[in-house]
This record gives C-alpha cells, sequence and structure tokens, in this order.
C-alpha cells in the first residue's frame, strides 16, 4: 500500500448500513451481543474523519484496557502510513487535519478531563457501562461552530450495566423531559444473526448466547431491555403484555387502583374486563407531591363520562392525620370520599397479591395473557420489569426486593387482587372407594404413638 492511502475492508450489513446512513444528533446502535457495534464505530469513525477537513471526533471505553483493545490496536493497524498516531495524547491525526481522540472514563471524576474541549462527532462504546452522569457530563462537549456538519453523538450498547436505565428511557421507552427533542433520538437494534461475518466465521457463537441464564439470555441474545438478574416477573415481555390502545366498548366492566403516596408517586391504575374475562390495564396516574384532595379531582375528571365500578386503594389510604395524642384529622380516604371517590381497602397481601399479578400475566387457552396493558401506561411497563427478588422478614423469596420504584406494580397488584383468579379449576374426581382387602394391606405395629410399615 503506498503511503498515504488507505484501504478500508469489510462490506457494512444492512444494520451497519442504517448506523452509518443516520445523521440524528443522537444515535444508538446495539441490542444483542455479537452484532457488529465494535467495528461499525469504527468505521464511521475513520470515514467521517475523512470526509469532513478538520474534524474533531472522540471515542469512549469506560476502562483504558476495553480502549486499548477495542480500537486503538485495531485503528493503528488499519490506519498505518495514513492517519498519524501519537501514543502520548491517545490521538490520530489525518492528512485533512481531522482527528480522533481515544479516552476512558474509569471514574466519574473521569469526566473534567474533558471540560472545555469542544468536538464535533462523540462516541460511546457499549454506552451502557457509562454512568448518566457521565454521558450527560461527557456530551456538555458536543458543540461546533463549524456550517457544513452537525454535532452527533453515537452509542453502542447492551441492555444491563449501570447506564441501562438512562439508555432505555430516551432510545427503547422513547420518554423524553422538556429539553429533550424525541426528533435527536434515534436506535437501531442490531442482533447477533445480523452480523453475517460473525455468523459464517463461528456460527456457534449463537450457542453459547442460548447457554446462558435465562436473564442474560434474553438480554444479549434478544435485545431484550426489560430483562435484569434476579427479576421478579421474568415472564412479563414488552410484545406480548404491551399493546396498542384501542377503543374500549362501553358495557365492559371498569374499576380503578391506587398506590397511595404523596412525596412518593401516586399510582392510579384504570382497568376494563372483556365478556372473555381478559383484563386491559388503559390508563395510568402518577403524580408526586399532589395533595388527596386534588389526586381526587384529577381523576374524576379523567374519568368523566365513565361507569367505574370500584377503586381499591393501599390500607396506609386510611391511616389517620393529626397531632399524635390530641387529635386525628381525616384520612386519605375520607378525603376521597369527600371529593366525590369512595375508595375501598385493598387486599395487602403480599406474597398472594404477587401471585395474583403472576396468575394475569400468564398465557391464556387462546394464546393471549389474562392482561395486557395499554403502551400509553409508561410508568408501569417501566417499573414492572425492573422489580427483583427480595427477602421478607420470615425469609420467604417471594417478595420483591425494597428500594425499588414500585409504586405502579403495587397499585397493579391491588387492582388485580380485587378480581378473581384467572387460573383455571382442576376439577377433581371422586374416586370410588376401593372395597377393603385385608391381604393386600401393609402391616402396622404402633410406635411411641405413631405407625411403622411392617412390609418392606
Amino acid at each position: 500500500m503506498a503511503k498515504g492511502t488507505v484501504v478500508l475492508k469489510g462490506v457494512p450489513n444492512p444494520k451497519q448500513e442504517e448506523f452509518f446512513l443516520a445523521t440524528a444528533r443522537h444515535i444508538a446502535y446495539g441490542g444483542s451481543r455479537g452484532g457488529g457495534k465494535s467495528w461499525a464505530m469504527r468505521r464511521k469513525f475513520v470515514m467521517l474523519a475523512m470526509r469532513y477537513n478538520g474534524l474533531k471526533l472522540l471515542l469512549l471505553r469506560r476502562t483504558f484496557p476495553e480502549l486499548e483493545a477495542n480500537h486503538i490496536m485495531p485503528l493503528r493497524a488499519e490506519l498505518d502510513g495514513f492517519a498519524k498516531y501519537s501514543s502520548e495524547k491517545k490521538m490520530f491525526t489525518f492528512p485533512n487535519g481531522s482527528i480522533i481522540k481515544l479516552g476512558y472514563c474509569d471514574t466519574e471524576a473521569d469526566v473534567y478531563q474533558f471540560q472545555g474541549q469542544e468536538y464535533d462527532v462523540i462516541g460511546f462504546e457499549e454506552a451502557t457501562a457509562f454512568s448518566e452522569f457521565q454521558m450527560k457530563y461527557i456530551a456538555t462537549s458536543n458543540r461546533t461552530t463549524r456550517t457544513d456538519f452537525s454535532p452527533r453523538i453515537y452509542y453502542t450498547c447492551n441492555p444491563g450495566g449501570v447506564g441501562h436505565d438512562y439508555i432505555k428511557r430516551l432510545f427503547i421507552d422513547r420518554q423524553y423531559t422538556e429539553y429533550e427533542n424525541p426528533d435527536d433520538y434515534v436506535f437501531i437494534p442490531a442482533r447477533v444473526t445480523d452480523n453475517t461475518v460473525l455468523m459464517q466465521a463461528d456460527p456457534d457463537y449463537i450457542k453459547h448466547l442460548q447457554a446462558l441464564p435465562e436473564h442474560l439470555r434474553k438480554a444479549y441474545l434478544d435485545g431484550d431491555w426489560d430483562t435484569v438478574e434476579g427479576q421478579f416477573f421474568s415472564e412479563f415481555q414488552r410484545s406480548v403484555h404491551v399493546i396498542e390502545p384501542f377503543t374500549i366498548p362501553s358495557n365492559w366492566r371498569r374499576f380503578r387502583s391506587m398506590d397511595w403516596g404523596f412525596n412518593d408517586p401516586c399510582c392510579v391504575l384504570w382497568y376494563a374486563v372483556a365478556p372473555d374475562k381478559h383484563i386491559y390495564v388503559y390508563r395510568e396516574y402518577y403524580q408526586r407531591q399532589t395533595l388527596a384532595k386534588d389526586v381526587a379531582a384529577d381523576i374524576r375528571e379523567m374519568s368523566a363520562f365513565e361507569q367505574i365500578d370500584y377503586t381499591v386503594a393501599s390500607p396506609d389510604a386510611w391511616q389517620q392525620r393529626g397531632m399524635r395524642d390530641v387529635m386525628q384529622g381525616e384520612s386519605i380516604a375520607d378525603t376521597f370520599l369527600y371529593n366525590g371517590v369512595p375508595l375501598i381497602k385493598a387486599d395487602n397481601n403480599r406474597m398472594s397479591g404477587w401471585q395474583r399479578v403472576r396468575e394475569n400475566l400468564a398465557i391464556a387457552d387462546d394464546g393471549r395473557p389474562y392482561v395486557q396493558i395499554f403502551s400509553t401506561c409508561y410508568n408501569l411497563i417501566r417499573t414492572l420489569p425492573l422489580l427483583t427478588y427480595g427477602k421478607i422478614s420470615t425469609g420467604s423469596h417471594e417478595d420483591v426486593a425494597g428500594n425499588l420504584e414500585d409504586h405502579a406494580p403495587e397499585s397493579l397488584r391491588y387492582g388485580l387482587m380485587s378480581r378473581p383468579s384467572p387460573a383455571p379449576q382442576r376439577t377433581l374426581t371422586k374416586n370410588k372407594r376401593p372395597a377393603y382387602d385385608p391381604f393386600s394391606q401393609p402391616k402396622l405395629r404402633v410406635v411411641e404413638g405413631g405407625y411403622f410399615n411392617l412390609r418392606t
């Protein structure tokens, strides 16, 4: 190869090509392991550096060993004789003046090394390994004064890791703050089967993913962002249990459930019961620091023109408020009653309640789960799959772990406990009592108040 020239080898698969062509401000690529993410990130950075004169790019991994193995060494081999590499600055300089700076953030404080710097392009390789703080802070360096190029950030990622929830919110759940523009975020899912080069070179690799424990298999093979280690409701699948809203017939029975909270979120869910007994969670109310009278007014307004049969609520709504030993004021339940929303105290048996949720997540004989959730119930969909196993005081392993955002799942538990179990009932057949045959019965003798079988 002549000095000053470079040959870029490899042909992108359709998913990688989609990643190359995307021009949004934030572009995420990935899902399962083996999707060809690292190659796609390196190739995109090199093509951008060659395409635009004087472009400044920053490519990051969480630790230096990962950075060196996944990017520095492959880039040095590929760009040898074309782009000059400085081991001191960890930077490639291209003939047209473009640079690719390689960095890492092993600790939270490492982000300050990029303070005041300016990059047209930033890439977070294995983005979920970075914390939300690290990604947000470094993103403040993504700016430019150029008129021929708009700044952008690339993320390659798998489910799991400290940054999982942040990446999932932006690219999977697509829930944004007032300062985030949904049009700026594009997600390109990739599976190991999309990586034709890997499938041809190592067709057995997929078997290693299939052999992983369930939560890892769902994350690394299926690219499932709703699975976590120790997941309490591993049967939950977004593709199965979440559906798009439809017009609910007026004759379907409707009811509500509420997990009360003030500093913690107050979550109210609306349910519709179809004639075939399937249940649909079709609306959600999720608010913090809202007075009980205002919550009651809000849900009355949201239920306008609907016939709601009843509303079950967490038992803490019946705790009386006021100065201890001096006076006792009205309870939350009283306030709701005075404001036109009478409440019924929910069954708070936690283990039975979670089992009722599990029964409703099961698939009925018609191939559909007993309960399905409208896609507009964002907080229920977001938090239900994040519940993990914990232990209660009795040592049982049938309760969720503490310190989780469980307000929407708790509300779901109260609501489903107000309904009969959907599990099919076993029909016990009455067997005819066999005739007594003394010669076929084992010989027994009394031993300390019990019986001992003499037949060997």
